[in-house]
């Protein structure tokens, strides 16, 4: 992807560790005049005046309450009025870093670390492992996916390291090298969930934003993309407010612009599953010569390769989408 996405989307493909992009959000957010303010646990929302009731703390007050708090949102059941839980995937995941210096001191791992460093795949039955580097290459971030077997009501805990292993024991010598480097980690159940017919209170003064409306499998790495995405969209469409009589078309065309485009990455993602997961067979031998023998067609096992859904996913400009959007929406409205 380097420098194929910077010369034909104009902007390079980039991987970055949630707390460091974390951290500079912060520090935009803040040199815009933003006030964070933690430990604020939200008990009650009031859609039509509206409101938002703080445990512990004055109410506030707003022309727009945007809920963006995640998979277990407490936004989207209070909007639906019933509880709303995340559903089990069947999957989950274990999150592991290992120190780049570590794995040049290797002779299995050298070529991973120094020669050849790239985003790396490893398919295998009912399991997946991507890796990548992190940090301008200090550390070399490991996402492995397989069943769930935490027990019920569990969603983290500790690993069982020789568990972990054992699982991968007949794969590539090269990923059982980097698992031995590994001292402990902890795994992750991965839930989901449905889609909503709507995102946004009927009072168009309330919406949902990211895993709170849309939650995703990680499979095509989109879950944090989708997010800054709707945000963009969000934010610039709010760039043409004039008066807060628009916030309700603002909220309409919010949801016109994303829903459609989140639902089809969040059932791509899901696909992608049994693509990558496929058990050996005659299904995944085809799988693997395509991916081995033939050119990039729509539909490859690839996504990020196939010549369709690649463009659809990378050339996406958020700022186009709004201003085609709204000068549709000065001009009649939009069908």
């Amino acid at each position: 992807m380097v420098p194929f996405a910077e010369e034909r989307y104009g902007a390079p493909y980039l991987h970055i560790h949630r707390a460091d992009y974390h951290r500079i959000l912060v520090a935009e957010a803040e040199r815009l005049g933003v006030s964070i303010v933690l430990g604020s646990s939200v008990t009650k929302i009031d859609f039509e005046k509206p409101s938002v009731q703080l445990a512990g703390r004055p109410d506030l007050d707003a022309d727009l309450i945007l809920g963006a708090d995640g998979l277990k949102s407490m936004c989207r059941e209070a909007m639906l009025g019933h509880p709303d839980p995340p559903h089990l995937t069947g999957d989950l995941a274990y999150r592991i870093i290992v120190k780049a210096e570590d794995m040049r001191k290797h002779p299995l791992l050298r070529d991973l670390a120094i020669e050849k460093p790239a985003v790396n795949y490893w398919l295998g039955p009912q399991s997946h492992v991507v890796c990548y580097f992190l940090q301008g290459g200090a550390l070399y971030n490991m996402v492995m996916l397989s069943p769930d077997n935490l027990p019920e009501n569990v969603n983290t805990a500790k690993a069982d390291m020789q568990e972990m292993r054992d699982f991968f024991r007949t794969w590539d010598p090269r990923l059982r090298a980097l698992l031995d480097l590994v001292q402990e980690t902890s795994k992750w159940r991965l839930q989901n969930s449905t889609e909503m017919k709507t995102w946004s209170h009927p009072s168009g003064k309330f919406t949902l934003l990211g895993d709170a409306c849309h939650a995703t499998l990680p499979y095509l790495a989109q879950g944090a993309a989708q997010a800054i995405e709707d945000g963009a969209v969000l934010g610039h469409l709010l760039s043409y407010l004039e008066k807060s009589a628009q916030l309700p078309d603002i909220l309409r065309l919010y949801e016109y612009l994303r829903k459609h485009r989140t639902t089809t990455i969040v059932s791509g993602s899901t696909a992608l599953r049994d693509i990558f997961h496929m058990p050996d067979g005659p299904e995944q031998q085809e799988r693997d010569r395509q991916l081995t023998q033939e050119e990039p067609f729509e539909g490859y096992p690839n996504p990020w390769a196939d010549p369709v859904f690649q463009p659809y996913l990378f050339d996406y400009d958020a700022y186009r989408e709004v201003d085609e959007a709204w000068r549709k929406y000065e001009v009649g409205g939009l069908s």
